[in-house]
């Protein structure tokens, strides 16, 4: 946020250097993009929050390592206090205009929290298991991120779900388990509303994709790829054709489209891995990525450099999967290195005649 608020009054100071804009104008949009700058992901923020985080860790350790020393009242009555002590100290912090002190102290707090949740079931040898107790601690955490309208705490929700769902989904492939993460995606997206979130929202998307991949480890492969691209081009368009609509919704700063092609192309990518010993299919789906990937550069390439970025990353990997699967095994060393050559030559090029339209076409309009 700090580089796009220091990029913008560059823009607005060459906008009145050029007589684009009046002297009024110009310092009216300068104060309005100090107002909405968040001063929280800055460096010093990110150096408080570490500081924290080691610190709780060091406290959960310290408390751990001397675990049966303690008595079983102090040791819950100590974790208790320190997450009390995160949390009230946060808000002390934040009533003071601290605002990276106050919610570095809330992520220990809720460091404290998942911590305890460990330690307490193990004392009293509570039912559960490693995913129960994540489960439980997202909850909290999201709670927590409501009732102090914390956007970093909201972020942190939207990891510890994300990490529940790779458990549930790579230890045990529960599919009923798993099912529910669309109901912890939803209540935190909802939160991130409330907090102002973004980044939440940018990690619960990628997280649903990841979902949806382990949902079709365990279930159907082929089926799964095919519905996982075929929502995500739905959504695509949507975001092209009604754009305004659908960012009031998303509320992603444009990206939803990003998100949308990286969900296209692991949908293909879940086809193409199963039907990997057929080359007629294999070929028929690697005709439609490339497709994809034209028609989502040619609709919405000009305006996102993080869509041209994933687009051109999967136009790379692609050409080299089908390089690796269907021409590797009949060349030797020296043509496996000609056609790499070949291979990063095309893309290379691609690239390049893609950019240079974009340019163009910018420069056009």
């Amino acid at each position: 946020m700090a580089g796009y608020s220091s990029r913008v009054k560059r823009d607005i100071a060459r906008w009145a250097e050029k007589g684009l804009i009046d002297a009024s104008t110009a310092e009216a949009i300068g104060r309005d993009v100090e107002a909405n700058e968040s001063r929280l992901f800055s460096f010093g923020f990110i150096l408080a929050v570490m500081a924290a985080l080691l610190l709780g860790a060091a406290i959960l350790l310290l408390v751990a390592a001397n675990w049966e020393e303690i008595p079983r009242l102090i040791r819950v009555a100590g974790l208790f206090a320190i997450i009390l002590a995160g949390y009230v100290g946060g808000s002390v912090a934040k009533s003071r205009g601290q605002d990276a002190i106050g919610e570095a102290l809330w992520l220990v707090a809720a460091a404290a929290f998942g911590g305890s949740i460990a330690l307490i079931g193990q004392m009293y040898h509570l039912p559960g298991d490693e995913s129960s107790a994540m489960l439980t601690w997202c909850f909290g955490t999201v709670l927590a991120a409501v009732v102090l309208r914390s956007e970093p705490l909201t972020i942190a929700s939207a990891a510890i779900g994300a990490a529940w769902l790779a458990i549930v989904g790579f230890d045990d492939g529960n599919l009923l388990r798993l099912n529910f993460y669309p109901v912890i995606a939803l209540v935190v997206w909802l939160a991130s509303y409330w907090t102002r979130s973004r980044v939440a929202r940018h990690v619960i998307l990628l997280s649903l994709i990841l979902y949806a991949c382990l949902l079709a480890l365990h279930h159907d492969v082929t089926g799964t790829g095919i519905g996982l691209a075929l929502v995500a081009a739905a959504l695509f368009a949507l975001a092209c054709l009604w754009p305004a609509p659908v960012e009031a919704v998303a509320r992603l700063g444009g990206r939803l489209q990003v998100h949308c092609l990286i969900g296209f192309l692991a949908g293909l990518a879940l086809v193409q891995l199963n039907q990997i010993d057929h080359a007629g299919r294999l070929a028929m789906s690697a005709v439609v990525v490339f497709a994809g990937i034209a028609a989502a550069l040619y609709s919405a390439g000009r305006e996102s450099r993080a869509l041209r970025t994933v687009a051109y990353t999967g136009f790379g990997l692609e050409l080299c999967f089908i390089y690796a699967v269907t021409i590797s095994t009949m060349l030797g060393t020296a043509g496996f290195f000609l056609a790499s050559g070949a291979v990063l030559g095309i893309i290379a090029i691609v690239i390049i005649r893609v950019e240079r339209r974009i340019r163009a076409s910018a420069g056009a309009a």
